[in-house]
């Protein structure tokens, strides 16, 4: 599997804008994705060294349109903590 097809997007929230200073980013990744393959894909794909890894999985939410319903996708969180000698990732220089 690529690092790109782990990674699917950062997310960007104020709560993540928060944890850029303290080098911890947050991604979108696949949902069937563990640490260890999370951890090795931020380190390819940004040339930094990675500390740790926190996963969250978000159940999807009921949502209605007139009489039918149904959930939003299911979906799964990575906060990624680099290490203290580690460069920070460029993307996300400007937002903080």
């Amino acid at each position: 599997m690529f690092p790109e097809d782990i990674i699917l997007k950062p997310v960007l929230t104020e709560k993540g804008y928060d944890g850029i200073a303290d080098k911890k980013y947050t991604f979108t990744v696949k949902r069937n994705a563990n640490k260890t393959q999370i951890k090795i894909a931020v380190e390819k794909m940004f040339n930094v060294r990675v500390k740790s890894v926190n996963t969250v999985t978000q159940r999807g939410k009921l949502k209605r349109m007139g009489r039918n319903e149904g959930y939003t996708p299911t979906t799964k969180k990575a906060i990624v903590q680099l290490t203290e000698d580690s460069k920070a990732i460029e993307a996300f220089n400007s937002l903080s």
